[in-house]
């Protein structure tokens, strides 16, 4: 499965196409550039990564997102941008700031990371959703995780219907995506990565902080009328 970002800047009409790689292609296909120095492992490290020093040199997920910090580094996020999303599937359109288009973008790279704890997000690349807002990413993160524990269920594994998981999940997430902030920081000249990186940590940290009043902001858009006037409480 391959996606394809192409970037048509509305200032000057250049344009830059990326094409994503598949997990599986991408841990067959060598790096295009020789690696930074910020992609090392022991360059701000995540503190729960299972990785060891002495047997991994590079972060996965560093590498995976370096050929695009190359492109955008010098570029600010609030550059106007049309965006053009191309799956085999179906095709996006959005006029925005670089800075959503990037995070899009990197959203879905290191959702198809090889890093130990991204490559749990793998579902989540598969059904790509460009430019999802809040409320939309906190269906998909749910729905994605809830039919992996009636997987488990059907498997004679324990499901957790809870989210327990889930909210471990993303706290897992906040701490590598603090630590690829602190990567991309020191490798940017300008602030589109920058904006673009903590864009995308706000929306998992939502589901660490704020899962239960997340999922009730939405609860009403998946209830019939019958279901709402029963949570109406009866005034005598």
């Amino acid at each position: 499965m391959s996606i394809t970002y192409l970037f048509k800047f509305l200032e000057d009409g250049s344009e830059l196409k990326i094409e994503t790689a598949s997990a599986a292609e991408a841990k067959r296909k060598k790096p295009a550039v020789a690696p930074a120095a910020w992609t090392k492992l022991t360059y701000c490290q995540c503190s729960n990564c299972p990785l060891k020093r002495d047997k991994v040199d590079h972060c996965p997920a560093a590498l995976d997102i370096q050929p695009i910090i190359e492109d955008f580094r010098k570029m600010s996020g609030f550059t106007r941008v049309e965006v053009i999303v191309t799956s085999a599937e179906r095709e996006y359109r959005k006029i925005t700031g670089l800075e959503e288009g990037l995070r899009s973008l990197m959203g879905l790279v290191l959702a198809s990371s090889e890093c130990p704890i991204l490559k749990k997000l793998r579902p989540m690349a598969y059904t790509h959703l460009p430019f999802a807002s809040q409320d939309e990413f906190i269906i998909r993160s749910a729905g994605t995780y809830l039919l992996r524990q009636f997987f488990n269920l059907k498997d004679g594994k324990e499901a957790d219907w809870h989210l327990d998981g889930l909210v471990s999940l993303n706290r897992d997430l906040q701490l590598v995506n603090q630590a690829l902030w602190q990567r991309v920081h020191k490798a940017c000249e300008s602030d589109s990565n920058l904006k673009a990186l903590l864009s995308f940590f706000t929306l998992s940290s939502s589901v660490s902080y704020s899962l239960e009043t997340q999922l009730n902001k939405i609860k009403s858009q998946f209830l019939n009328e019958t279901d709402l006037l029963q949570d109406i409480p009866v005034t005598k």
